[in-house]
């Protein structure tokens, strides 16, 4: 039988809080800002910060795999 997760408002909310302030500290963060410099501007400003971050953490997660 399958388990089947209940995820209500509040959680969701709080969740959506943790990413807020996440995703603000690695916005600000030299890292993630020289990575964004290397990016072709256009892409730069034309992507929303969520997405950029999420790709980001992805990007950096793969390379530390190696």
């Amino acid at each position: 039988m399958a388990v089947t997760r209940s995820v209500n408002s509040l959680q969701l909310s709080e969740h959506a809080r943790i990413w807020f302030s996440l995703k603000s500290a690695i916005a600000s963060s030299s890292g993630f800002k020289s990575w964004k410099g290397e990016l072709p501007a256009a892409e730069a400003e034309a992507a929303p910060l969520d997405q950029l971050v999420r790709r980001y953490l992805r990007e950096t997660l793969e390379t530390l795999a190696y």
